[in-house]
């Protein structure tokens, strides 16, 4: 099954507080919000897609955990980005600093920023072209690093601000350079099936 996206903007146009009483009051929903305000619903994952979901959050936490060095997040995390969408990347990361800046209203909503570093593993049901889309958009709400992780094409894309994708097949391992020092994505499980 795959995403939906509904155009309400000629019938309701939601505000920030709209859309997160929506996803609130239907928590079996997984929905994201364009920034042209259009209302995107995803299908649940797969048990294959979320074994590998777990396994992406799990290391990402891991590493958190010893270097305490920001917070991580699940898929079930929303973010409003500055252009005013509000999308839930399958994994990501803020830095300590940007995250205790916040306040503790804004903590417990969708988060009011780009994380640092995001992760999004596409599905059977997700499209190549829109998550492509989705990285490129997080890239220009100043992301600083994101990896597209497409078990089916075997390929890893790296996305770095002012910079061409780089395609990695089928990597072992990726490493998160200076965002995230030290931290090492295995994938020797992600690919096998």
């Amino acid at each position: 099954m795959a995403s939906i996206t509904l155009n309400l903007n000629p019938v309701v146009r939601l505000s920030r507080e709209q859309f997160h009483t929506l996803c609130r009051e239907n928590p079996d929903l997984k929905l994201e919000r364009s920034a042209t305000g259009e209302l995107i619903v995803m299908p649940p994952t797969g048990g294959e897609t979320g074994r590998r979901n777990v396994s992406v959050s799990g290391q990402l936490w891991a590493w958190n955990e010893q270097t305490d060095l920001g917070e991580a997040f699940d898929s079930s995390t929303g973010f409003t980005l500055p252009n005013g969408a509000d999308r839930s990347p399958d994994a990501s990361w803020v830095t300590r600093a940007r995250w205790i800046a916040l306040t503790p209203e804004q903590r417990e909503k969708f988060v009011p920023l780009c994380p640092d570093f995001v992760v999004e593993i596409l599905s059977p049901s997700d499209s190549l072209k829109k998550t492509q889309t989705k990285m490129a958009e997080y890239l220009e709400n100043g992301c600083r690093l994101g990896w597209l992780l497409n078990r089916k094409g075997g390929s890893v894309e790296i996305y770095r601000p002012e910079q061409a994708v780089e395609i990695l097949d089928a990597p072992l391992s990726i490493s998160s350079e200076s965002v995230l020092p030290g931290f090492t994505l295995s994938l020797r499980k992600f690919w096998s099936e």
